[in-house]
C-alpha cells in the first residue's frame, strides 16, 4: 500500500484562523495532499492522505508552529487516496457539541492508554477493582460498523444529543470507571470533560481513540470494523480498508 492516511487533532486556542487557513491550504496544494483540515477557536482537526514523503513534509512544516509541535498523527495505509479533494475549513467547533462551557484547550481530560484499557478489559475491572463501563460517543451509523464488546451507546444521530442522553443516564455510572471512546479521540475527549463537569466520577477517554487502540493492541475485545470518514468506508483492526460501509 503506497498511500499514507493520517488523522490528528489538538485542542489549542487559535486566533487569526483565516490566515492560518490560507497558509495550510497553500502548503497542502504544493504537496498535492487530499483531505480535510478543520480550524476553530478551540483547535485543529485534520485528515490527510498522500504518499509518505508528502505527508511527512507537511507534518514537519506544521510542527514548526509551536502550537502544533507535539501533534502525533494516527496512521494507516491504503492503495488509493480516499479523498476526492483538499479542503481547509473554518468552523465554530472542530467537533460540534453545542456546549460552550467545555474548553478542552484549557486542560485535557484524564485518559487511559490502549494497553491499559485492554488489561482492564481482560481482568474485568480497573486497577482499583471498579467495574469498567465502555461508552461509545459516536453516531449510530458509526457504531453499526463495529464497536467494543458490552458497550453502551445512545443511538445518536448527532453528537449534540450526547449531553442530554448522558445526563439522563448518570445513575448507571455510579461507583464504576467510565471510558469514553470514539474514532480518533476528539469526540470522546469532549465527552469525558462534559461527564466530569456534571459530576460523574472516574471518567477517562481512550487515548487516541479506536484507531490508536487498533495500532497499539489490535482488535482485542472489539467486534467488527471502525467507520472512517473517507472513501475507505471503514478499517479493520489491522487498519486495512474494509467493505463495511
Amino acid at each position: 500500500m503506497s498511500i499514507l492516511n493520517i488523522s490528528a487533532y489538538k485542542f489549542v486556542a487559535l486566533d487569526e484562523r483565516a490566515a492560518l487557513r490560507d497558509a495550510i491550504a497553500q502548503r497542502c496544494e504544493a504537496l498535492a495532499l487530499k483531505g480535510t483540515v478543520l480550524l476553530a477557536p478551540e483547535g485543529i482537526n485534520l485528515f490527510l492522505a498522500a504518499p509518505r514523503d508528502a505527508i511527512e513534509a507537511f507534518m514537519a512544516w506544521l510542527r514548526d508552529d509551536a502550537r502544533f509541535a507535539d501533534i502525533v498523527p494516527k496512521q494507516s495505509w491504503s492503495e488509493q487516496v480516499p479523498f476526492g479533494r483538499m479542503r481547509v475549513r473554518l468552523k465554530k467547533e472542530i467537533i460540534t457539541m453545542h456546549a460552550p462551557a467545555i474548553r478542552p484547550e484549557a486542560g485535557r481530560a484524564p485518559h487511559v492508554l490502549p494497553r491499559d484499557l485492554r488489561r482492564w478489559l481482560d481482568a474485568g475491572h480497573d486497577d482499583e477493582g471498579r467495574e469498567v463501563v465502555l461508552l461509545d460517543t459516536r453516531n449510530d451509523y458509526e457504531v453499526a460498523a463495529g464497536t467494543f464488546e458490552n458497550t453502551i451507546d445512545y443511538g445518536l444521530s448527532s453528537f449534540t444529543g450526547f449531553p442530554p442522553a448522558v445526563a439522563a443516564d448518570r445513575s448507571r455510572f455510579e461507583g464504576k470507571t467510565v471510558v469514553s471512546f470514539c474514532t480518533g479521540g476528539i469526540r470522546c475527549e469532549k465527552a469525558a470533560i462534559h461527564m466530569s463537569q456534571i459530576g460523574i466520577e472516574h471518567v477517562y477517554q481512550l487515548e487516541g481513540g479506536i484507531l490508536n487502540y487498533f495500532e497499539e493492541v489490535g482488535g482485542a475485545h472489539w467486534r467488527g470494523d471502525c467507520f472512517v470518514f473517507d472513501g475507505r468506508g471503514a478499517v479493520d483492526p489491522s487498519l486495512a480498508p474494509s467493505d463495511a460501509r
